[in-house]
């Protein structure tokens, strides 16, 4: 199958987690994997995403919302649950911060990312930030006084000009870019 070809594991009892992703990927190879659960748990989502798992969410979860997480493994990006992207960006901030400034990653204090960083409305440069310190939309919503729709909106600006693939990219790419 294509490296693009997406498949949908529904976990079921039979089994540990880890062991049903592998019995899969022996069959389809390259395919990427969203795994859903019946209920959901961010460490099965850490093991699972660890062991080759491209998404991980409710089965459960409205068709519109299955349709983003396809959208975005499919684009390259990893889909996880909240409070797992919540504990990755803190990990991260905390590791970024003890880094001494001239450490990081060529990658993350590449100018282009500045570059790219000043195109952002002041507006979209508060959506990222309130998104790399991992606000939910509807907390952005509430922390900015506007609808959840318009920072849909914004985020979906600040994806495009950042060529960020998901939040957390983003959050690296935001992040890597604040003083310690």
């Amino acid at each position: 199958m294509p490296a693009t070809t997406l498949v949908w594991l529904y976990l079921n009892d039979g089994g540990p987690s880890p062991e049903q992703l592998a019995a899969l990927q022996q069959v389809v190879g390259s395919a990427r994997i969203i795994v859903l659960a019946d209920r959901p748990d961010s460490e099965q989502a850490r093991t699972l995403i660890a062991v080759g798992g491209r998404g991980y969410c409710n089965a459960h979860a409205a068709a519109a919302n299955l349709r983003r997480v396809a959208g975005v493994v499919q684009a390259g990006g990893l889909w996880i649950g909240e409070e797992l992207m919540r504990r990755l960006l803190a990990s991260t901030q905390a590791a970024m911060s003890r880094m001494p400034a001239g450490a990081l990653p060529h990658a993350a204090t590449n100018p282009a990312i500045a570059d790219r960083l000043a195109t952002l409305t002041r507006r979209e440069r508060e959506v990222a930030g309130a998104v790399a310190d991992g606000s939910s939309n509807k907390e952005i919503a509430r922390q900015l006084g506007i609808t959840e729709r318009t920072v849909k909106a914004h985020t979906g600006a600040v994806f495009h000009k950042l060529n960020a693939r998901d939040r957390l990219h983003l959050a690296l790419m935001i992040n890597s870019q604040r003083p310690s």
